[in-house]
């Protein structure tokens, strides 16, 4: 690998350095003030967070090791073993919305006021944009679809929080109770789609084409 392969290849290492550090800043936010405030958007927006720092941490790996000039290997072995644990537990997670979900509208419970969960969703909706163009851009330049693809994620990730921003917004102005059950089960298709591909990935299904691990965007 050439010396300015090696310096693009860093460039990316730190860019996911900072998704990562980014996804457990979001999902100890995302999660503590959701509990706090009883928003099962929230709290879904967290979760999801804390699934997308694993995948996210893997490819970290596997930028490194290819900085070093190492075998890749044994992280393809990981990446696949990460695409299961990640499909599943994405999968479980939407369940578990569902389910949460129609529990609270059958019961009448809705979330409080959160401006700490607006601030989260304001800043996700900006931060993840400008990552995925920088993730993109430098997998282009190190010709990575993991990278290219993890971009497109995080594309994602940013319709999720300004799906959660629109429902904590509308809780706190108008205090319509069933707004934030709305705003999670509208989290399901990302969920559900995320969970799905992540599990063809793992498959080794040459059409499987996700945000979190095919280049299609």
């Amino acid at each position: 690998m050439s010396s300015h392969a090696v310096s693009v290849v860093k460039k990316g290492v730190n860019i996911e350095l900072v998704s990562v550090l980014w996804m457990v800043i979001e999902a100890a936010v995302a999660i503590g003030s959701g509990i706090i405030a009883h928003s099962l958007a929230l709290v879904a927006f967290g979760a999801d967070s804390i699934i997308e720092l694993i995948a996210g941490a893997v490819l970290l790996w596997r930028l490194t090791i290819e900085a070093r000039g190492a075998s890749l290997a044994r992280v393809n072995r990981a990446e696949k073993i990460s695409s299961w644990v990640v499909g599943i537990a994405l999968l479980l997670l939407a369940v578990y919305i569902v389910v949460a979900s129609i529990d609270k509208l059958w019961t009448h419970q809705g979330a409080e006021s959160t401006y700490v969960g607006i601030g989260l969703a304001i800043a996700s909706g900006i931060i993840m944009p400008i990552l995925s163009r920088l993730k993109k851009k430098i997998g282009v330049e190190i010709g990575s679809k993991a990278l290219r693809a993890d971009g497109a994620c995080s594309i994602v990730c940013a319709y999720m929080a300004w799906t959660v921003l629109a429902g904590v917004v509308l809780t706190a102005l108008f205090g319509w109770w069933w707004v934030d059950s709305i705003a999670a089960l509208a989290l399901v298709y990302f969920v559900v789609k995320e969970g799905w591909e992540a599990v063809q990935e793992a498959r080794g299904k040459e059409g499987a084409c996700g945000c979190c691990h095919d280049d299609c965007c």
